[in-house]
């Protein structure tokens, strides 16, 4: 039986595909990419924009068509916020709380006649250069947030933590299996909480109790920033990488999303970290065309964004969802001008990549090699410490290997490096 997985949104959906593929292909499932033929299809659907809830619906019917007779399946926060959506796209629809039963789900349906039809039958296996090199672990679920604009606390409205001795034992597990690095992520990483153990305990207790090589967290606020929090950074295994969501740069915005911070305080987490950990990478999220968003207001988030040195901005035109504040807020922003912003801060975005990268030129990194650019190119594809893309020749395979690489030119997607011997 051959199985397909599609994941979209948040390293929290991909940190459950991964969970799910594990429990599949343990039990004799084949897994293959997204595009291949396969006896079952499932989509692990996002829904924080409206482009996320296309993406889902048209990658279900790509599905429908590749196989006409294949269990397809819609998981995830979509699934969870409007199953009846999905209900004619897939023979099955999987909220959150059901997604991590799927096999057992499937293990009760029968696949009519358990071929794939007529039809190309190429297939490749999901490529497993990188499948030994990061994993993302799921520490924590549900976000209670006030945030007027998000979707996430109706879909994973529930929070819960995991036993720190399960995540203890999952990164053992991962060393065993060759992982060099493991991502801890969840709604909100650092609400993470088992008894007396918060997310700094645990992090003392991974870094303590197993041999793993590098450590990285997803994304945190602003007020989770402080010294003693950022002393753990003292381990150079943990990755030197902070995604802290600053969403507006304009403090009038702030207010309306009821984010808990302002931009001041946001720029004193940024100059806390730059303190104690001064080739640590900042990267951030923006929305522009919020509800109310007046020119003055973008010209400060925009001026905030191209002053604070961020590392890359992931920006995002506003979308209105289903049920939320925002979506209901006067003042809407129209599509010609979020376009036109958006089009400004990915400029802003571009600069600051540049910026930050072109600081490291000459310098010598340790760097986790994923795999080839293209297979038998010799030209593999890595990330610094502080998250930084790298690319370099190599004659011997370097997949899943750290080595000493000295930075040399900036290049569109990262750097080019010199593995240094």
């Amino acid at each position: 039986m051959r199985v397909a997985f599609n994941t979209l949104g948040c390293k929290l959906n991909q940190a459950e595909t991964e969970s799910l593929v594990a429990q599949f292909s343990g039990s004799g499932f084949q897994v293959v990419a997204p595009g291949d033929m396969a006896d079952v299809y499932i989509a692990n659907t996002c829904t924080v924009t409206h482009v996320a809830d296309r993406k889902s619906r048209h990658w279900l019917r790509l599905a429908r068509r590749r196989n006409p007779r294949a269990l397809v399946i819609a998981a995830g926060c979509y699934a969870q916020r409007s199953p009846e959506e999905l209900a004619d796209l897939a023979d099955l629809v999987v909220n959150n709380g059901e997604k991590q039963n799927l096999f057992s789900l499937i293990q009760t349906l029968s696949l009519e006649g358990g071929g794939t039809g007529e039809g190309d039958t190429k297939r490749s296996q999901v490529p497993s250069s990188t499948a030994r090199t990061r994993s993302l672990m799921k520490i924590q679920d549900g976000c209670h947030g006030p945030c007027t604009y998000c979707i996430v606390p109706k879909v994973r409205p529930y929070e819960c933590s995991l036993p720190a001795s399960q995540i203890i034992d999952g990164v053992k597990q991962k060393v065993v299996l060759g992982y060099k690095e493991v991502v801890l992520t969840g709604t909100k990483v650092a609400s993470y909480k088992d008894g007396e153990t918060d997310l700094g305990g645990l992090l003392r207790r991974i870094l303590l109790e197993t041999g793993i090589e590098r450590l990285h967290l997803s994304s945190l606020q602003p007020s989770e920033i402080s010294s003693d929090f950022l002393s753990l950074w003292e381990d150079d295994r943990l990755c030197r990488h902070f995604h802290l969501a600053l969403q507006s740069g304009s403090d009038g915005v702030l207010r309306r999303m009821r984010r808990s911070y302002s931009s001041d305080r946001y720029a004193g987490a940024m100059n806390l970290i730059r303190e104690k950990i001064p080739d640590a990478a900042v990267t951030t999220d923006v929305i522009v065309g919020f509800p109310g968003e007046s020119d003055e207001e973008f010209e400060q988030s925009y001026s905030f964004c191209g002053q604070a040195g961020f590392a890359n901005i992931h920006v995002f035109p506003f979308s209105p969802r289903p049920d939320t504040v925002a979506e209901g807020m006067t003042g809407q922003v129209g599509d010609r001008i979020k376009r036109e912003r958006t089009r400004c801060m990915l400029e802003v975005s571009r600069n600051c990549r540049r910026s930050f990268c072109e600081r490291f030129l000459t310098q010598t990194m340790q760097v986790l090699w994923e795999k080839e650019s293209s297979p038998g190119s010799g030209t593999y594809s890595g990330l610094t410490n502080n998250y930084i893309r790298l690319f370099a020749t190599s004659e011997k395979p370097i997949s899943n290997q750290i080595t000493p690489t000295r930075l040399m030119e900036y290049h569109d997607h990262g750097m080019f490096g010199e593995i240094v011997l």
